[in-house]
């Protein structure tokens, strides 16, 4: 089925993963409830997504989950799923199943806690699919100290061919500028296919999201990474030190306490 503009995004849903702790940020609130100049940080993020046109939102929540499930609940658009174990990225993902089923357009997978997603990048993200249409497109950047985070690797004709998390990287890879910042655009009936294929044969037995643009890539399918994101978007929220640098950036934006 072919999108034309108004119907990728009427049809566009988000994923926005919201079910973790705020142990590092010594909070007992979930951590996208923690705040920056005055506002959840993930009240940033469902701004950004409702700005660049997504009308429908699906956050998976998971510790005091009926916190951020209150904390939506004036927003037009968007609902919330349940993710009661924490298995996962891939795992809070397929707490989406249903929607994802559902959905007949792209389906973009965000962080909670990356409060500086800029609605442009978004929009640039899914013009992209739209014209080119894969399976995977990954928002990248180039960051000039990666340190800590996956490297994405390329051929010598620039094609994406997966992501390395650091710990797995060699030497050389390590020294890639490239970095998946967790913000992807999947074809639905892809990402529905490659969560079914997801497994937990790690350390962690956790399902990683990081692997499904491998499996779709490993069955042929076009999976491509976009480097379009700005250094601002890589700032996320694990600790106050965080915390401090996401509100600073968010002053020097213009933005004021609430």
């Amino acid at each position: 089925m072919a999108f034309d503009d108004g119907m990728l995004m009427s049809e566009s849903m988000a994923n926005v993963l919201a079910a973790g702790m705020g142990t590092r940020m010594k909070s007992d609130l979930p951590k996208v409830l923690c705040r920056a100049c005055g506002r959840p940080l993930l009240d940033y993020v469902l701004d950004a997504l409702e700005a660049a046109g997504v009308t429908r939102i699906v956050v998976v929540v998971g510790y005091r989950g009926e916190l951020v499930r209150e904390a939506v609940a004036p927003r037009v658009g968007v609902s919330c799923v349940e993710q009661t174990e924490r298995l996962g990225t891939g795992h809070a993902v397929k707490m989406c199943r249903e929607q994802i089923d559902a959905c007949s357009g792209p389906v973009l997978v965000v962080a909670g806690d990356s409060p500086l997603i800029q609605a442009a990048s978004i929009r640039r993200l899914l013009d992209e699919f739209n014209l080119t249409r894969p399976a995977c497109l990954l928002g990248t950047l180039h960051k000039d100290d990666p340190t800590g985070l996956g490297r994405i690797v390329r051929d010598s004709q620039g094609n994406f061919l997966g992501i390395v998390e650091e710990k797995d990287a060699t030497d050389e890879q390590r020294r890639i500028t490239e970095v998946n910042m967790s913000t992807y655009v999947f074809a639905a009936p892809q990402l529905a296919h490659a969560l079914d294929l997801l497994r937990n044969d790690n350390r962690q037995r956790e399902y990683y999201l990081t692997d499904c643009p491998g499996i779709l890539l490993g069955e042929g399918q076009t999976v491509r990474a976009l480097p379009i994101l700005r250094t601002c978007e890589s700032l996320s929220v694990n600790t106050p030190a965080e915390l401090e640098l996401v509100e600073a950036e968010l002053r020097r934006m213009g933005i004021s306490d609430a």
